[in-house]
């Protein structure tokens, strides 16, 4: 891409609003979350394991940009949301989680906004990985799509506390 998708706007929406970008990026990750409301859906806990970072990066990325996450599907759960979410975990994953018990506002990415945030972070080398598979103008060879496999297949990422 002629564009820096960690810093053009443009650049970055122009990959999030292709279908087939999303979805091969989506096979090739494949980072599975809980499904909720006929999507995937992933904590910022989950997002900081996957990157390699620290909440607090992903907190700070999500203050500064949390109008375009949003617009691409960050969306904070509360009320009978959230309690449908737990019951989905429940449902999906070992009854004995109980990381969200007193948690009365829980904020949510799912795959499209996931993305969207690997593209502003700047120190990950997951990101890094991501990245460079987009920079190449949507080309998905198989090289990369092994060597995002290999980066990714290390540790499943789930709801375990």
């Amino acid at each position: 891409m002629s564009k820096n998708l960690t810093t053009s706007g443009v650049a970055r929406q122009n990959v999030l609003n292709n279908p087939y970008a999303l979805q091969e990026i989506q096979k090739a990750v494949g980072l599975e979350g809980v499904l909720f409301e006929n999507e995937y859906r992933f904590t910022k806990k989950q997002l900081a394991q996957f990157f390699e970072v620290s909440e607090r990066t992903i907190n700070q990325c999500l203050a500064k940009n949390e109008s375009e996450l949003a617009k691409n599907g960050y969306g904070v759960l509360s009320g009978k949301r959230l309690n449908e979410l737990k019951l989905t975990i429940d449902n999906q994953f070992d009854p004995e989680v109980d990381f969200m018990i007193k948690t009365v506002r829980l904020g949510v990415f799912n795959f499209r906004a996931f993305l969207n945030l690997s593209m502003l972070l700047n120190d990950s080398e997951k990101k890094r990985i991501i990245k460079s598979f987009l920079d190449g103008e949507n080309d998905f060879n198989e090289d990369l799509k092994f060597e995002i496999f290999t980066l990714i297949a290390d540790e499943p990422i789930g709801f375990e506390e």
